[in-house]
């Protein structure tokens, strides 16, 4: 890959991902909140990632859902807690690559581990720590896009039309992160079938 084309790219892939909206462990309220203004933030801090401006982030019908689907625990006195908002962050990334059976199937351990303060780590240690990780990927993840970018810039060079050949490399492009997406679902599937196909037992603690 040029240089200067790897440069120039993973400033931008690396600034578009800064833009990429994700909720910092210390944004989230300390109080508990009600479903009102649950969408409200969710609305405000994750604005950034809709497609189109008509896009719904989070509504009160997807909450009810999730709690019917028992992929959130209901609330108390019609509020919610931070440990639902950790687990409605988890299932709004998750939902757009998982079917809800898989994404109950990988959250239910979370939830009836660590729900409530339960557990040897509470659910906001673990968010903390999952940011850091994903947060810590950027960079990398910038970069293989930006390979993925140089690599489709070299295809179909035989092609003399000009505008046939942007759109054949674009679709090249396309094509090459569709794979990458699909290999890593089909693994994500894998994993969870393997791991967490049934909920783990919890440990009999002595009296």
């Amino acid at each position: 890959m040029d240089d200067k084309y790897d440069k120039k790219k993973l400033e931008e892939l690396i600034d578009g991902l800064k833009r990429i909206a994700y909720i910092k462990p210390q944004e989230i309220p300390n109080i508990e909140l009600y479903m009102d203004q649950v969408t409200t933030f969710m609305d405000q801090h994750l604005e950034d990632t809709k497609r189109f401006s008509e896009d719904k982030i989070l509504t009160k019908t997807m909450i009810n859902n999730y709690t019917k689907n028992n992929l959130l625990p209901s609330p108390q006195k019609k509020k919610y807690s931070k440990d639902h908002m950790y687990l409605l962050i988890f299932i709004y990334y998750l939902k757009n690559i998982l079917s809800i059976t898989d994404i109950h199937s990988l959250l239910s351990p979370l939830t009836e581990l660590c729900f409530g303060g339960k557990g040897e780590m509470g659910l906001e240690e673990i968010y903390e720590e999952i940011y850091r990780i994903e947060h810590d990927q950027s960079y990398s993840v910038a970069k293989d896009i930006a390979r993925k970018a140089a690599a489709a810039e070299k295809t179909f060079p035989q092609v003399e039309n000009e505008k046939e050949r942007e759109y054949l490399r674009g679709f090249a492009y396309a094509c090459m992160l569709s794979y990458d997406i699909y290999v890593k679902r089909q693994m994500l599937e894998k994993l969870i079938d393997h791991n967490f196909a049934s909920k783990p037992e919890k440990e009999t603690k002595e009296k």
